[in-house]
């Protein structure tokens, strides 16, 4: 089992905007690491755009790397104020939110 399962958690509004926002900010390092790949291989066809292309993965590999930071960043903000036990219910698949 992970170590914040999201079984039978209860969530207020306010986590559940802060979760939201750590999910937007992985989403969007995934996207542009992806998009910057796609970039970057198209860039690595011709000889004169090479080192475009190189640039392209070195930096889609910073955003790659961003993925796991982001998530490790929301994983201890939970932790230092206390509501690890809340984590699991601002996943979607969570219970629904209170007002607490």
């Amino acid at each position: 089992m992970r170590l914040f399962d999201p079984r039978a958690r209860q969530v207020t509004a306010q986590q559940a905007r802060r979760y939201a926002m750590f999910e937007i900010l992985h989403t969007i390092a995934d996207v542009l690491a992806a998009l910057l790949f796609v970039v970057g291989s198209i860039l690595f066809f011709s000889e004169q755009t090479q080192f475009a292309g190189t640039v392209c993965f070195l930096v889609g590999s910073f955003f790659f790397a961003a993925k796991p930071s982001i998530r490790i960043v929301r994983e201890l903000w939970l932790a230092r104020s206390h509501k690890v036990d809340r984590l699991a219910g601002r996943a979607p698949e969570g219970p629904p939110m209170t007002d607490g």
